[in-house]
Order: structure tokens, then sequence, then C-alpha cells
């Protein structure tokens, strides 16, 4: 006998908005607040999410989904506020580390030189290789860190265990670029000499449609292809 079929369920994962940086540092799991633009590109993305929702017929989750980090829980604020204007039923923001962006660990929020004068420093370590930090497989060795493969599969996991207690509805997560990204790869959606070439815009949603079995698809939305100077992270 044939196992019945699963509904399909929606997810809307959505990189925060523009945010204050420390100039040099990966941006990770820095603490710093959306800047105006980014206030206005969140609220942009609820409104815009809430035309897909119309123009495509679905039922949304009443619960949105967010890592720990300040500029994502604001993204998440406002896309809810939005959502609610136009008479949609969010009841509650969540947060989750599982939707962190990859963690550096005890290198946490240390600009790249600084991070690379720690390594130097210590006799136990190599100098790490050029372009470490957009290096999808590299991790520092320090205590905590991870990989970008790393903190996409952490991502993809999060999904996937959401797909399963969403069936039917759309899910919006919101997070970070290269986590996102990296998770991708793991649900079989990008290949990965394609994580290097593709970015997300700020706060402009891309949905995933999960039909069971680890099947997953890009439903609408776009992946922002990154120009030959762009920061790859975050």
């Amino acid at each position: 006998m044939s196992e019945p079929l699963m509904p399909e369920s929606y997810h809307a994962i959505i990189r925060h908005g523009a945010y204050h940086q420390r100039e040099g540092a990966p941006s990770a799991r820095q603490p710093y607040a959306l800047t105006d633009e980014g206030q206005a590109q969140a609220r942009a993305c609820g409104d815009e999410l809430a035309a897909m929702i119309a123009q495509h017929g679905l039922q949304l989750a009443p619960v949105i989904h967010c890592s720990h980090q300040l500029r994502a829980w604001q993204t998440a604020a406002e896309v809810a506020d939005r959502l609610r204007a136009h008479g949609h039923g969010i009841t509650e923001i969540h947060e989750t580390g599982a939707l962190a962006e990859r963690g550096l660990g005890s290198a946490a929020n240390l600009t790249v030189a600084e991070i690379e004068a720690v390594l130097r420093d210590d006799p136990r370590h190599e100098a790490p290789p050029a372009g470490w930090k957009s290096d999808s497989d590299y991790r520092l060795p320090l205590e905590g860190a991870e990989s970008l493969m790393m903190a996409g599969a952490r991502v993809a996991g999060h999904l996937r265990d959401s797909a399963g207690a969403g069936a039917g509805r759309l899910t919006i997560h919101v997070g970070h670029g290269a986590s996102f990204r990296h998770a991708a790869h793991h649900l079989g959606l990008l290949e990965k000499e394609d994580l290097a070439k593709l970015s997300m815009f700020h706060a402009r949603a891309l949905l995933l449609c999960y039909r069971g079995h680890d099947s997953w698809s890009r439903f609408a939305g776009a992946w922002k292809v990154r120009t030959p100077k762009e920061d790859p992270i975050d």
C-alpha cells in the first residue's frame, strides 16, 4: 500500500533588514539594531508578503520564527505589524537559536584582523586560509565556532522540523543570509558552487514549498545575484 500524501507546507525565509555593523567584523552575531533603512525594508517586506499570500491563496501560520539577533527580531516585529494591518492573525514571535548566523565562538564580534591576529599569536593554530570568511567548509579552530555548512545544517534542521508542524500553511522564518543559503544547499535547493554566487536581498521573502519526503522547491521570490565585490556573509 502506498503511503498517504503529506499536505504541502510553505515557508518564507527572510533575511533581516539593513543594520548597524561594527566595521571590519564578520556579521555573525553582532547585537546591533536595524537602521532606519532596515526598518523601512522590513515594513515593505510585510506588505509584499501580504500580497504574495493573497496572490497564491495561502493560509498564514500564526507564529513567526526568528533568531535571537536584534536585527532579526526587529525585522520579524515590523513584518508582523504590517501583516496584522492586512488582517492576518500573528500571535507570537518565537526566537530560536536554530536560526542564528554562523557562530564564531570565542571570536564572536572581533574584526577579521583581530581574529587573524589571535590565531597568529596562538602557537596551537595555523593561519586561516585566504578568503576563510566566505569558505563554506572552514571552521575557526576556536571553541564554539561553526563553519557555514554547519550553520546551514542547523537552519535546515529547523526548517525540516517546522515543515511537519505547518502542513498546509505558510510559516515565516526570519534569519540571516549565509545560513539560509547554506540551509538551501542542505535541502537540495542550491548546488555548492552556487553558494558564493548568490545572496539574499534585505527583508525580501523567498518562499519554499515542502512536499514531504524531504522534497523542497522554491515557490516564489528570488535569490540575489552577488556582485564580485559584495561581502558574502550575512
